[in-house]
């Protein structure tokens, strides 16, 4: 498999975590009796998967250099914030979720540059 399908595998699974985990703290948010029904914290989780479903379709069109590495570094924050966020509220399958998020951004931060960006 190529260095950039492998990147944007990485990135795939990013995206797709990050909207699964929204689905899940959307429904956590508005259904009652799950606990965390109309929290700020079920809240905060929603718009911490918006921001890394923003950022890992900012891997997909930025090239290597410094700012994928910002936005790399920004993206494990996001993903261990909301990690811990998640298991503050209970939500362990936004634990789940976010950890397949890891592992997406592990992919992407182990495939290599293509040789023809490095010119």
């Amino acid at each position: 498999m190529s260095s950039l399908k492998r990147r944007r595998l990485g990135a795939g699974v990013l995206l797709l975590s990050a909207l699964v985990g929204m689905g899940i703290a959307l429904y956590a948010y508005v259904t009652p009796l799950t606990g965390v029904t109309g929290t700020l914290g079920a809240l905060v989780a929603i718009l911490a998967c918006v921001i890394l479903t923003a950022a890992a379709l900012g891997l997909f069109k930025l090239s290597p250099g410094a700012g994928l590495n910002v936005l790399r570094g920004l993206i494990l924050l996001g993903l261990a914030g909301t990690f811990f966020a998640a298991l503050l509220l209970h939500q362990w399958l936004l634990c789940v979720a976010m950890v397949v998020g890891l592992i997406g951004w592990i992919i992407d931060i182990a495939t290599p540059a293509p040789s023809h960006a490095l010119r």
